[in-house]
């Protein structure tokens, strides 16, 4: 796979050298077993597979390869780069402007912009209304768009799939920027609509059956279908894509509910099904899966606690959270500064993002092992730093030199 000139203050020494280490020994990817380092008092066990993906360090290094090749001129982020706070700080810091915020919202109108500026688009990708906006005042939105080639995939799916008669449902966050560029992508082609999880999908299936009224449809899902959707038909021979930061297992069960609705309906057996349900089951990220397969063999290992560090908007990092709470106590952070003490930590509600401070954190009794894992936009250096910190909290057997001294 191809290697990303990312700035090296995000890399982290000890961590690079565990993630080389591991893939040597595990080229197939069939290990996901935790590495651990055993500190005596304190024991962490770090995920076989977390932090940058291709995507976001194909992002990262087009975006600080555009500052450094066009000083002076302005330039723009059409949104967040990333869902991370220290990646899109040091972008403002560099003088990088964002033109809306993850909901879409306008910060800096397109009427501010000429065609000697430069709009980066972001890796989640944007609509075509947009990339019409920029195209039409001259802005080159090719050379600069950051979008993942995971995210471009779903796109071109969609795309083989409505050319042949399909309509398209996408699983994903109605308001996120990935969800409106994938479903703006979908419609351009064929009837599309937007679901958010299973219980949707579940009214979804009312309306292939029958249960429901075509016109509840139209209220129950309004803003998220496309123009002229006709309930009545076009539902009846779709396929299920997604916003690739989902949990894997959950656009899955979604597609099989649905799929199975259409067999049951139409009385179509499995040899037949595609007549009517397009398999897109080649969509799902490579880096979702392998960060959420990581952590759940992670959750194997007997813990106290679990920390998740990455960005609190971030929709693959929250999926982390979730799939960490299902098993023991977890700490949604997006820095070491929220360990405020080894009494208290500052965590991020994945729900509701709101932050609050629980105290105590820490169990009394040693050793006190913790799981760690991090979103796939959420730099090494940060991880690092807060293992840094809390070692600090902990009379240790080996230092974090000795440590790393093992994986170097």
């Amino acid at each position: 796979m191809k290697q990303f000139a990312v700035p090296n203050f995000y890399r982290s020494e000890i961590i690079s050298a565990i993630k080389q280490k591991r893939k040597a020994a595990d080229k197939l990817k069939k290990d996901f077993s935790p590495t651990l380092l055993d500190f005596g008092a304190l024991k962490i066990y770090l995920a076989r597979h977390f932090g940058f993906c291709y995507g976001v360090e194909n992002a990262i290094e087009i975006a600080f390869k555009t500052i450094e090749e066009n000083q002076g001129r302005r330039i723009f982020l059409l949104s967040e780069m990333i869902h991370n706070p220290q990646v899109n700080a040091d972008l403002k810091e560099k003088g990088i402007k964002f033109l809306q915020d993850t909901q879409g919202k306008q910060l800096i109108s397109f009427d501010e912009l000429n065609e000697d500026d430069i709009v980066l688009i972001p890796a989640f990708g944007t609509t075509l209304e947009i990339e019409n906006i920029l195209n039409a005042k001259g802005i080159q939105t090719e050379k600069y768009n950051t979008t993942c080639p995971f995210v471009e995939k779903v796109w071109n799916r969609s795309t083989q799939i409505a050319e042949k008669g399909y309509s398209i449902v996408v699983h994903g966050k109605p308001k996120h920027e990935e969800t409106r560029a994938t479903f703006s992508h979908a419609s351009s082609q064929t009837p599309s609509v937007v679901i958010n999880d299973m219980k949707e999908a579940v009214e979804l299936g009312k309306y292939i059956t029958g249960e429901k009224s075509a016109e509840s449809f139209y209220t129950e899902f309004a803003g998220r279908y496309s123009k002229n959707f006709d309930v009545t038909k076009d539902l009846q021979r779709f396929g299920v894509v997604n916003q690739t930061t989902q949990l894997a297992t959950d656009t899955q069960a979604i597609a099989e509910y649905l799929k199975q609705i259409v067999k049951n309906h139409y009385h179509f057996g499995e040899e037949n099904i595609q007549e009517r349900f397009a398999d897109t089951r080649d969509t799902l990220c490579y880096a979702t899966n392998d960060n959420q397969t990581a952590v759940s063999a992670l959750l194997n290992t007997p813990a106290d606690f679990a920390i998740v560090v990455g960005g609190y908007n971030s929709s693959n990092t929250s999926h982390l959270v979730e799939l960490c709470e299902e098993k023991l106590p977890a700490y949604f952070i997006d820095s070491a500064d929220k360990i405020i003490s080894s009494k208290e930590i500052l965590h991020c509600n994945w729900r509701t993002k709101q932050e609050f401070l629980t105290h105590d954190f820490l169990p009394t009794s040693t050793p006190v092992k913790i799981l760690i894992t991090s979103g796939a936009s959420c730099p090494d250096a940060v991880v690092e730093s807060v293992i840094e910190k809390l070692t600090s909290f902990f009379p240790a057997d080996k230092s974090f030199d000795e440590i790393k001294a093992q994986f170097l």
